[in-house]
């Protein structure tokens, strides 16, 4: 196949892509974090509107301690666009999602052509924690759109240094400012970029004045990245420069982030404090499309046989790539964090991880070329292994996010109870139209005016946002009369009723909807969730 071919078929799928996400943006579930994260884009919207006299986000919950770039923009767009305010930040978030995937592609084509680059966006496109979570997981998507366009930039830097243009030192500014304008974590596109300059001193020049003069041209030359950076940090996180300590507490707050809460590791309940430092590894490796770990196994064999033949001083680029992927998992290993969620937390790798796993298919289809029937079984198992991910995707929609692959468990249904399954509690858009249908029918038989008390386990404006007026989300969980829970952490079995309604997908309960208005006494009352 030529280059040309993989550059049209590149466009038909960003062209489906942009498709898909126009027609699906409105049917994706309110987040458990949005309420909290959209006040906090109102407080700091406010906060410029008043001329900095309200400054009410920065005592708002800990908020103060991540920058609302995404918040404040969708707070904005409230009040210009003519949607309901949670489809508004899905699809903001869906294009931050889009955005990320272009510079995938970007980045997979300077290293290694259109075919690489195809098969990168396409791995990136297939994979639940990344495409499904795009329109949900808006602080996460949206930082590592940003961190991969820093990452971009920071490689197409590695090939001019010591003199870096303009132009190119001010898009890479834009890029690192609008991550650390939504997370501390921002910082490591700093590293990475620290990391390459030093690598690129010590493989380019070997006189040690001339590395010297090679580290301080190189700064000159990040200078305006670095104003740039710290001009939009500072626009979009005005705490973080409201106190000269304020960046430090924000590293440490996330370094050592831990709070009384549990996630569930192969079936064993753990706290997020006790995690062990294999959990983010694990989760990639459940999470992940089969055909995508195909990828990355087969950059790790096309190295280890051709690892004679790589020149350091010539494979910079590439080293770039290497540390945006390697720094994050050695930090995982080294500090320890607490982690919950899956790989929520780190979705910033996914993109790495599908341009070293593009390449990597791209590799093997060029070391195959004299072995034509080995290069058509692989191409065999690749388009199985593709077809398989994608038909789990369209039976999984909307809630795509959810996706594990075979190593997880024997089926999707033991998978979602081994590990975290919907736990930001998407379901509920669900869930919530079971019970007014149920309702319905039962005002036609009975015709009743009634108004029911709901217990939601989740945030209650999840439940709230979706009933009508014939429905109130309550916090006394004894005296409610209906109840609705995901079933992540077993939350569903906390209160008893008749089970009225479940979603599902493939044969897995993802919701559960009860009736508790025929209990009495002890049954109404709640209990701790099983641990198993």
């Amino acid at each position: 196949m030529t280059p040309i071919l993989f550059q049209r078929l590149s466009l038909v799928l960003f062209s489906l892509l942009a498709v898909f996400i126009l027609v699906t943006f409105k049917q994706y579930g309110i987040s458990n974090d949005e309420q909290v994260q959209h006040v906090y884009g109102q407080l700091l919207l406010n906060f410029y509107s008043t001329g900095f006299a309200d400054q009410a986000a920065f005592t708002y919950k800990n908020l103060y301690l991540y920058g609302g770039l995404f918040d404040l923009i969708a707070a904005i767009l409230e009040k210009i666009l003519p949607l309901w305010v949670w489809d508004i930040r899905h699809l903001l978030s869906a294009l931050f999602g889009f955005a990320g995937i272009v510079a995938v592609y970007k980045i997979t084509n300077e290293l290694a052509g259109l075919r690489a680059a195809f098969l990168a966006v396409f791995l990136l496109t297939i994979t639940g924690a990344w495409a499904g979570a795009m329109f949900t997981h808006t602080k996460d998507v949206s930082f590592a759109a940003c961190m991969v366009w820093a990452l971009y930039y920071t490689l197409l830097i590695s090939k001019h240094l010591p003199r870096i243009p303009l132009a190119l030192s001010f898009k890479l500014g834009i890029a690192v400012g609008m991550a650390l304008g939504l997370r501390i974590g921002g910082a490591f596109a700093v590293i990475y970029l620290l990391l390459m300059v030093f690598f690129a001193g010590l493989l380019k020049v070997k006189n040690f004045k001339l590395i010297l003069s090679f580290y301080w041209q190189s700064f000159l030359g990040l200078l305006p990245a670095g104003v740039v950076a710290f001009c939009l940090m500072a626009i979009f996180w005005p705490w973080s420069v409201m106190g000269t300590d304020h960046i430090l507490i924000a590293v440490k707050s996330f370094s050592h982030f831990a709070f009384d809460m549990n996630t569930i590791v192969n079936g064993q309940f753990i706290n997020i404090g006790d995690v062990p430092r294999t959990y983010l590894f694990q989760y990639l490796g459940i999470r992940l499309p089969e055909i995508f770990l195909l990828g990355l196994l087969s950059l790790l064999l096309v190295l280890a046989i051709r690892v004679k033949q790589l020149v350091l001083v010539q494979c910079l680029p590439e080293i770039t790539i290497a540390i945006a992927l390697l720094t994050p998992l050695i930090f995982v290993i080294l500090d320890r964090p607490a982690l919950y969620n899956g790989v929520r937390h780190f979705t910033f790798v996914i993109p790495t991880l599908a341009i070293v796993a593009g390449i990597g298919l791209s590799k093997m289809f060029d070391m195959l070329v004299s072995y034509q029937k080995w290069r058509i079984c692989f191409a065999a198992v690749c388009a199985l292994l593709s077809m398989n991910t994608i038909f789990t995707l369209s039976a999984l929609h909307p809630y795509q996010y959810l996706y594990y692959n075979h190593f997880a468990g024997e089926n999707f249904k033991q998978a979602q109870h081994h590990w975290e399954a919907d736990y930001w509690s998407s379901s509920l858009i669900d869930a919530t139209k079971i019970l007014e249908h149920y309702v319905d029918k039962e005002a036609i038989s009975k015709n009743t005016g009634s108004v029911y008390s709901v217990a939601v386990c989740a945030e209650a404006f999840q439940g709230q946002a979706y009933l009508d007026d014939r429905f109130k989300i309550t916090e006394d969980w004894v005296t409610a009369d209906f109840f609705m829970s995901s079933t992540n952490m077993n939350c569903d079995k906390v209160l008893q009723g008749e089970v009225i309604g479940v979603v599902e997908r493939l044969g897995a309960p993802l919701a559960v909807v009860k009736d508790r208005r025929t209990l009495i006494g002890e049954a109404r009352r709640p209990r701790a969730a099983p641990r198993d």
